[in-house]
């Protein structure tokens, strides 16, 4: 029997053995053979490890050298050739992007691509991004379309901007919220008694961009430390070289420094770290749908963070399953946290409805149904060995 090949392609093998493990084994399990692409890194080995086939790109994320970008595209091009590939899904813009061309030119049938969040580009205010803006959405709007494809979103902002801006056909768009959860992995607390008198923890964990809100968190811990509480400030994550918006880590070490907040670095053990804190916390600017914040929901973690897009995705209801506060907004995040502070009950209450939106929402095997149910619209000859159930990804397009 002909065995379909998928090609999973990010701008990091840390995504793919992160965010998109669980969908490559589940494609596994569906008889699919599995092959990931992503610029070399740690996490490549440990993919292999595991019993996939993962071949290193010769990608540099912040590369605008023409020459260099053309040589990508061609080494894509011959690598889908050699591969075939009946589908090849992409990840993050410049991936979408280059991955959909190079699809193109080697013939591949069917490509997916899945924008989680706009980006530095589309979040930044700076010079840099307002003109490279310009040139990706030209770029976007020729790779992205065409017959064969579709293109997974992860919120509503995002969608009405691909609607409204007239980028793709609005026949390819799809919303599937997150990349999803696992329960097993990522569970409910033990029910302890609420302690008014122990500090309060609260976490940060994200790359070290500015545009995750960084900067405002900081300016809420030394707020807050100001007024002499003893509320614990940590911060989980790693600057991230490739972004333009990456925070320096003689900075970050300045602050640890000043005593504003406690730096972890990388953190493996998520679901440990969880079980720990009192509060999570994502000032972000403009968000997919931030996995941060529904991996603490399903520990029944309280969630502080902004009505930016992709936030408001996962608090939906302030005061009800979270608390959101206007971006960029350091005094109010200050009062979010020390209103936590003080009525820890209430924080109690918010993570358990946050907990419940997820168990209803982001189930990483509800968002793997609705993924597969994308591929099997492309790849009509695999769907009837798949029983998608009730699960059905959002066709927004206005035909039947």
């Amino acid at each position: 029997m002909n065995i379909p090949k998928v090609v999973l392609f990010a701008n990091t093998d840390w995504y793919l053995y992160n965010f998109r493990l669980s969908f490559a084994r589940k494609l596994r399990d569906e008889g699919f053979e599995v092959v990931l692409l992503s610029p070399p890194g740690e996490y490549g080995p440990k993919l292999e490890a595991l019993g996939f086939r993962w071949h290193p790109v010769p990608m540099a994320r912040r590369s605008l050298n023409p020459l260099r970008e053309a040589a990508l595209l061609a080494w894509l091009a011959r690598f889908l050739f050699r591969e075939r590939p009946a589908l090849v899904h992409a990840f993050t813009i410049k991936s979408a992007v280059y991955g959909s061309l190079a699809s193109r030119i080697a013939g591949v049938p069917a490509r997916v691509n899945a924008v989680a969040g706009m980006g530095y580009v589309f979040t930044s205010r700076d010079l840099k991004a307002r003109a490279l803006r310009p040139l990706v959405v030209c770029a976007m709007r020729l790779a992205l379309g065409g017959r064969g494809s579709a293109l997974i979103l992860q919120n509503s902002d995002d969608l009405e901007f691909f609607r409204t801006s007239k980028l793709v056909d609005e026949s390819i768009l799809r919303l599937i919220r997150s990349s999803g959860v696992s329960l097993t992995r990522f569970q409910m607390r033990p029910d302890t008694p609420v302690d008014d008198h122990k500090p309060l923890r609260v976490l940060l964990a994200a790359r070290l961009l500015r545009d995750k809100g960084i900067d405002e968190y900081i300016s809420a811990a030394r707020a807050l430390k100001g007024e002499n509480r003893t509320v614990e400030f940590l911060l989980a994550g790693l600057p991230d070289d490739g972004n333009p918006a990456s925070v320096e880590k003689a900075v970050v070490e300045s602050w640890v420094e000043a005593g504003l907040v406690k730096w972890l670095g990388h953190v493996d053990d998520m679901p440990k770290l969880l079980s720990e804190i009192d509060v999570m916390v994502l000032p972000s600017y403009r968000e997919g749908l931030p996995k941060s914040l529904i991996e603490a929901a399903a520990c029944g973690v309280p969630l502080v963070t902004t009505s930016a897009p992709g936030c408001r995705e996962v608090v939906t209801r302030n005061g009800v399953d979270g608390l959101a506060v206007p971006v960029r907004d350091s005094v109010a995040l200050a009062d979010a946290i020390r209103l936590l502070d003080d009525d820890r009950p209430l924080g109690r209450k918010l993570g358990l409805a946050a907990r419940n939106r997820v168990l209803q929402e982001f189930d990483e095997r509800i968002v793997i149904d609705k993924t597969l149910s994308v591929y099997f619209e492309l790849l009509p000859s695999r769907s009837a060995a798949f029983d998608r159930g009730p699960a059905e990804v959002l066709n927004t397009s206005k035909h039947p």
